[in-house]
């Protein structure tokens, strides 16, 4: 299973922007699909997270501002970020939380997470 984001980039204050992340692979099932981001010098942290049955979970400070969707036949996850400052500014990352998926000779694997590569947003004047 690989993920591949995309929607990242510069934009000015109050912008928006709207990430995608998709998976690819034979997943199984899965607890729940999120964003997470990190800013230089700091740790990373969780912005918002969609579970399989479908509740959310936002960081304090991107309530109101961001919302977080998923296609479950897509296996694929989507962030629309509004309102943007430039303390948004970071590496966003997206993650599989504890998927469990067919490997290339057919046999279920159960792993604690999954990572995408990372896309920068970066918001700036």
């Amino acid at each position: 299973v690989q993920l591949q984001a995309s929607g990242g980039g510069l934009v000015q204050p109050g912008g928006s922007l709207r990430l995608s992340c998709a998976a690819s692979g034979r997943i199984i099932r899965l607890t729940a699909m999120g964003w997470y981001r990190q800013a230089p010098g700091k740790q990373r942290e969780l912005v918002a997270t969609v579970a399989s049955d479908g509740s959310t979970n936002y960081l304090d400070s991107v309530k109101g501002r961001f919302t977080i969707a998923r296609d479950s036949g897509k296996n694929t996850v989507y962030l629309q970020m509004n309102s943007l400052r430039p303390e948004d500014t970071a590496v966003y990352y997206c993650n599989l939380d504890r998927p469990v998926y067919y490997d290339e000779v057919d046999r279920p694997v159960a792993v604690r997470d999954i990572w995408g590569q990372g896309t920068q947003v970066t918001v700036s004047s």
